[in-house]
């Protein structure tokens, strides 16, 4: 059991703590392990992390702005879908974080009330 569970027990995801910060909210992007090579080829260990940035995106559906830690890459994709409702209705679940997934969900249960 890791040590945040053991002291935060019932999901510190919602109590605002980020148990893995360096994830794109969107797109479930993380750091990646690599090497540094040198002219003489050798190489040493180093980590590449994803351009994360904080951004306000308006969710047209729920008529709000939500910010959101969302990778460059991330907020292109966004942008080439058509915006945060639609980008969030053809993601799987799998990838979203917690508060993407509410968000999902808010917005499914909007467009079938209205």
């Amino acid at each position: 059991m890791s040590v945040i569970r053991a002291v935060f027990p019932d999901k510190p995801e919602e109590q605002g703590f980020k148990i893995m910060s360096r994830i794109c909210e969107l797109t479930g992007k993380t750091r990646q392990v690599g090497h540094n090579v040198s002219h003489a080829n050798n190489k040493t260990k180093r980590v590449f992390l994803p351009n994360l940035q904080d951004v306000t995106l308006i969710s047209e559906a729920l008529e709000k702005s939500v910010t959101l830690r969302v990778s460059t890459h991330g907020l292109r994709s966004v942008e080439h879908v058509g915006g945060l409702d639609n980008w969030l209705l053809k993601t799987n679940d799998e990838k979203l974080s917690l508060r993407a997934r509410r968000l999902k969900r808010d917005i499914v249960k909007k467009q079938k009330a209205a």
